[in-house]
């Protein structure tokens, strides 16, 4: 699978993902030996952003010249490891070409499950979709449901898979009942959809959701409960929002 990915190859990279998530990798241990409590991974930078060096196999390791302490560790356990403090994970980077590297918001998908949140990187941006039936009804139906504090908006376009709109919800609490009456509303908004646009909602203080930091930094809330009805300004683009540029995803680093 790595020999396979290259920019652009998104269905090969989707691919590459599912099998990181199913198998394990050989972390590279920068101090410490593998269980002990001061065991810490390597880590290095590409295009300012921080991965965590490993290999895919006991061959790879000993081509790659480590001679410190390293760990087997499942692909899934070490992505939940990794992206809460926003690594990610870089494999085989001795190889030719300088091996792959998995964004931490992807070691996300591979902890939450890799068909449950879209394929990145993604582009996002203020939906242009003239529905303004679906919106009066949204903001209507939020209007009585007093957890709601605020709805924004975004269109998004995975890199595999159908674009759709997606809704932004700030809530006052998250509690089972407050999570139960949003889905209500939003049962009772759906209706107004045109058929055939997929709509999905995200919650805005998911700090790891790149929809909702789209939201947070780009776009105004099309409801708001103080100054209820007014309408958000138009939100300039952001392509590729929170992944690295596409042209430079699998460059070589150093470790």
């Amino acid at each position: 699978m790595l020999r396979q990915v290259a920019p652009g190859r998104y269905d090969t990279y989707e691919q590459l993902l599912r099998s990181l998530a199913e198998g394990r990798v050989w972390m590279l241990l920068w101090h410490g030996q593998a269980g002990s409590p001061d065991a810490q991974y390597g880590n290095m930078e590409v295009d300012g952003l921080g991965y965590a060096p490993c290999v895919t196999s006991a061959q790879e390791l000993a081509a790659s010249g480590w001679n410190r302490a390293h760990e087997v560790v499942a692909g899934r356990a070490v992505a939940a490891s990794l992206f809460p403090d926003r690594w990610g994970l870089w494999l085989n980077p001795h190889a030719p070409g300088g091996g792959v590297g998995i964004p931490w918001l992807d070691l996300r998908r591979i902890v939450a499950g890799l068909d449950r949140l879209p394929a990145g990187p993604l582009q996002l941006s203020e939906p242009a979709l003239d529905i303004p039936q679906f919106y009066a009804l949204l903001g209507q139906n939020a209007h009585r449901t007093p957890v709601v504090r605020a709805l924004r908006r975004a269109w998004v376009r995975p890199a595999l898979g159908t674009p759709y709109l997606a809704i932004g919800l700030d809530l006052y609490d998250t509690s089972p009942a407050a999570v139960e009456a949003v889905r209500l509303m939003m049962q009772q908004s759906i209706a107004a959809v045109p058929d055939g646009l997929p709509v999905s909602t995200v919650t805005m203080t998911d700090e790891y959701d790149p929809v909702a930091m789209w939201m947070r930094a780009n776009s105004r809330p099309f409801f708001a409960r103080e100054g209820y009805g007014a309408a958000g300004a138009p939100a300039a683009p952001a392509s590729g929002y929170g992944y690295p540029p596409p042209q430079q995803g699998w460059q070589a680093g150093a470790y």
